[in-house]
């Protein structure tokens, strides 16, 4: 098997393929993106049928994100290996039996370790989608496309809290896990119907670097998801914390050394492959955590329902779907750089407006400013940043360059929502509305720093060029080292 992105050999051109791909793929991102905070307004109701303490409670969100984000990269690599459409099959049965089990789980212990096997299924599935939408759709028309599976990744990932609420308010919050089985049996059959298959190198799979990167992201995150309920100094804390950098810096060690490593540190040579994950990573600190709290504010502070706060937040959430469109075609036309730089600091602005006007009893219009500049932010973000870690890297790589970009991004969401909950909690609490309200808003303000730097890191990627390397006769390889 030569290098390349490689398709099944004989396989016959399916009419509509860039339609079924996009249609596909972003209904599949949507449910392992909504997922992350689908449980969160939940909460309160799962305590009442299925008991369990506090930090019960927390691992029925945390124990998704673990998984999640540990074999993000795995799931990758295996895809690269054996297949993407195969893999993506796979992630996405496992996470639809997952779903159904979480569904009708008799016990908290039981809902845990259904939570914690829809993460394996979506982190097998998750960085397949944007593989396979590549590999499906023609290069120029890949803004749109990214624009569109961008615009409903952003719209599950703000919307999270406010689906599960909803639903948990007028029907059960059984169908928060319920709402993904039929979606995935009738993703299933399409898939293997109208996907492409294609697979990254031939390599053997990298059973170090997996065991490395798998150990220490384990390390990292489940130290980041603990920290918040049982503090920064814990014994086991502070062992993942430690532990996994230890791994992590071994994995390092590992991409530079490896002749065939999962991700090769030259990677990281290309500073547009540097600058995106480092913006993705600062974006969804800060994006996570003050989603997080937000969604409690709109609830417990000002007395929304779970619908009420939903339809509230529509300028936020649902901006995306009109925005990310266009900010893929705008990437096309002038490089995804300035785009994304200009979401980013847009987003940072809506939070910081938030935080300064947050007050016990905010006013709607006032809030209305700061939702549609986070939103418009967020469209003109995920749509772009896809795009450029895409193509920031050889198209035998894309799929580990997609595999890595979601784990930083999910590393990112727990780390958000760790310092967030603390800053949170230094400074106020849930005693009472005022309490909260001295509590968000230090929060939200670092979440909005964190943002902006994301913006500036941004920045740092290259600006885009006119002309291919291939068509100025220069190897791939060495133009990315050159980037």
């Amino acid at each position: 098997m030569s290098q390349g992105t490689l398709t099944t050999p004989g396989a016959p051109p399916r009419r509509g393929g860039t339609v079924w791909a996009l249609v596909l793929t972003s209904v599949a991102g949507f449910m392992a993106a909504l997922d992350n905070l689908v449980v969160t307004t939940a909460l309160p109701s799962l305590r009442e049928d299925l008991g369990g303490a506090l930090d019960d409670l927390e691992w029925a969100v945390s124990a998704y994100t673990l998984t999640f984000a540990v074999l993000l990269m795995t799931g990758a690599a295996l895809g690269d290996r054996f297949g993407r459409r195969r893999l993506f099959l796979v992630g996405l049965t496992v996470f639809t039996g997952a779903s159904a089990a979480a569904a009708m789980a008799p016990g908290i212990g039981s809902l845990i370790a259904a939570r914690a096997v829809q993460g394996v299924g979506a982190a097998i599935m998750m960085p397949l989608t944007l593989t396979l939408l590549t590999a499906a759709v023609p290069a120029a028309k890949r803004g749109m496309a990214y624009g569109i599976w961008g615009a409903v990744n952003g719209l599950a990932v703000a919307s999270g809290p406010l689906i599960g609420g909803s639903l948990t308010e007028h029907i059960s919050w059984h169908w928060i896990f319920w709402l993904n089985v039929p979606l995935g049996l009738a993703l299933l059959p399409l898939a293997r119907l109208r996907l492409q298959e294609s697979y990254g190198s031939g390599a053997r799979l990298d059973l170090v670097g997996t065991v490395l990167a798998s150990g220490g992201l384990f390390g990292i995150v489940y130290g980041l998801v603990r920290a918040p309920v049982v503090g920064w100094t814990d014994s086991l804390v502070l062992t993942g914390l430690f532990a996994g950098a230890a791994l992590l810096a071994g994995f390092v060690r590992h991409g530079m050394s490896a002749q065939n490593p999962m991700l090769p540190m030259r990677l990281f040579r290309s500073r547009a492959f540097t600058g995106i994950n480092l913006a993705s990573l600062l974006m969804f600190l800060g994006m996570f955590g003050s989603i997080f709290l937000l969604s409690q504010f709109m609830q417990g502070v000002l007395g929304y329902s779970p619908t009420q706060a939903g339809l509230r937040m529509l300028p936020w959430t649902g901006m995306p779907m009109i925005v990310a469109p266009v900010a893929g075609i705008l990437a096309d036309r002038i490089g995804g750089r300035p785009v994304v730089a200009a979401g980013l600091l847009l987003q940072a602005l809506g939070l910081g407006w938030f935080a300064a006007v947050v007050t016990t009893d905010i006013s709607y219009a006032a809030q209305l400013p700061a939702l549609i500049i986070s939103g418009v932010g967020m469209g003109l973000y995920f749509a772009p940043a896809a795009h450029l870690v895409m193509s920031s890297v050889r198209a035998h790589e894309q799929g580990i360059a997609s595999g890595a970009n979601n784990a930083l991004r999910e590393v990112g969401g727990a780390l958000g929502i760790a310092v967030m909950s603390s800053i949170f909690a230094a400074q106020g609490g849930y005693g009472s509305a005022q309490q909260f309200v001295d509590g968000i808003e230090p929060a939200l303000w670092v979440g909005a720093g964190v943002v902006a730097l994301a913006g500036i890191a941004a920045l740092y990627i290259p600006r885009a060029r006119r002309t291919p390397p291939e068509a100025r006769g220069e190897q791939p390889e060495r133009a990315l080292q050159n980037a």
